[in-house]
């Protein structure tokens, strides 16, 4: 393209000097012929311009040729998506559509590369790896899932290799995605809470994929995630996660008392716990007193009773001495010898039989 437009310019140029030297130059040739003469000399100098111009715009066509003969001498591959999404159970498309190609039998390839590492899906004109009898190919080149599962999140990629064509091999990468409805989350909600102190409210949820999004209901209205948006809401003081699923209240009032549930929501659908009641109640002071003034009457009632008891012998128990030790009775024909140590004897004779 660069030598077209260098051609062009230069013929632009030599016409324009032309004509600057046959209009002002008083030595010019037209000045001195005559008319039929002058009329044959413009037709001839407008005949070779012409010509000169169409130099231009047939190395233009042979350019375009030429891209067009390469074209049809190299494998192209397109997709319609290369990010699709899919849900669970369901069927997805990868499309890998052969734009261009000459060779009748190309050889078709696709690899799933997980966690950097590739490994065959479809080699050989058949169905490999995980996929097998779960895949088939639409001719010519794309891959149907039928069952997709979590398992088939992955870059997948497309190859192609025709052996006839000038550019023999092209290979198209596209990113699946299967999305998981979340499971019924885990919630924890404490059962009574007295006013004024604080509660914490958990919800999980595992599954999920994309990672799940959390929100809370109180008596199956939704709890914002500022309180101050809502008249409802307004004086309660609480820090609501939605990507952790924690509710938290600073300090719980007696209108925070209610049905709680959590809902854990994704691309896929979402799940919810079941309603769990929280109690709030007043502490009373004087209930509390009263409850440590027993407990303490109790424990000295229980005191003098044990130290009673213990003055009156209830707890002493008899003790051997070496007084209370009595000798085993002699045996026929055997006499002994009590040594140093009490309760130690000895032979002194034996008996005869």
């Amino acid at each position: 393209m660069l030598f077209v437009v260098m051609v062009t310019q230069h013929n632009s140029a030599r016409c324009a000097s032309l004509t600057s030297v046959g209009e002002h130059s008083p030595s010019s040739p037209k000045a001195d012929l005559k008319p039929f003469t002058l009329r044959m000399y413009s037709q001839t100098e407008h005949f070779i311009d012409s010509k000169m111009a169409l130099t231009p715009l047939a190395c233009v066509l042979l350019i375009l040729s030429m891209q067009c003969y390469v074209s049809t001498l190299a494998v192209i591959l397109k997709t319609t998506n290369s990010k699709p999404r899919a849900n669970e159970f369901e069927s997805v498309e990868l499309s890998c559509m052969i734009e261009s190609i000459s060779t009748s039998h190309p050889r078709i390839e696709w690899k799933k590369i997980k966690n950097g590492e590739p490994s065959y899906v479809y080699f050989e004109k058949e169905i490999a790896g995980d996929l097998e009898k779960r895949a088939k190919i639409r001719e010519p080149a794309t891959l149907v899932i039928l069952n997709a599962t979590r398992s088939d999140t992955a870059d997948y990629r497309c190859e192609v290799t025709a052996p006839n064509d000038q550019k023999s091999f092209d290979e198209i990468l596209i990113s699946l995605v299967v999305r998981v409805k979340p499971v019924v989350p885990r919630c924890s909600v404490p059962k009574s809470v007295p006013v004024g102190k604080s509660a914490e409210l958990h919800c999980v949820e595992d599954e999920g994929f994309p990672k799940s999004q959390y929100q809370w209901f109180r008596n199956k209205e939704e709890i914002p995630e500022d309180p101050k948006t809502s008249p409802k809401f307004f004086n309660s003081s609480y820090t609501l996660n939605g990507e952790m699923g924690t509710l938290k209240f600073s300090a719980v009032r007696k209108e925070d008392a209610g049905e709680y549930y959590c809902r854990a929501r994704n691309e896929a659908g979402f799940s919810e716990c079941g309603p769990q009641m929280m109690e709030v109640y007043d502490i009373n002071i004087a209930r509390i007193i009263l409850g440590v003034v027993v407990v303490v009457v109790v424990l000295l009632c229980i005191t003098v009773g044990i130290c009673c008891a213990y003055k009156r012998g209830y707890f002493t128990s008899q003790k051997q001495t070496g007084n209370n030790y009595k000798a085993p009775a002699k045996g026929d024909g055997v006499d002994y010898v009590r040594t140093e140590d009490e309760g130690d004897f000895r032979h002194k004779s034996s008996f005869v039989i």
